[in-house]
């Protein structure tokens, strides 16, 4: 269902019947566990697959340094220079 790089290749589904009788499968909660990291200072133009690359090499990953941040957009993690991003370590 998922590539096997994603944040959710490995959590369970459930079928669940909608209020309108539909059966749908839906990802279970997918609990974080505390992560500790070194913290990154944003910069104009940041992004968390170049924080990710140049941690890792592999800018694929950008979602455990989401994950630390318990941001579901992570996007947002990196909207304001000077706001500070903790990154993994790996």
């Amino acid at each position: 269902m998922f590539l096997q790089n994603s944040r959710y290749a490995r959590v369970a589904t459930v079928q669940t019947t909608t209020s309108t009788g539909e059966t749908v499968v839906a990802l279970k909660l997918r609990y974080l566990t505390p992560t500790s990291g070194d913290p990154q200072m944003v910069q104009s133009g940041d992004r968390l697959d170049l924080f990710a690359q140049a941690r890792t090499g592999d800018a694929t990953q950008f979602w455990h340094i989401a994950d630390a941040n318990t941001a579901l957009d992570g996007r947002t993690l990196v909207d304001e220079p000077g706001d500070t991003v903790v990154v993994p370590k790996r």
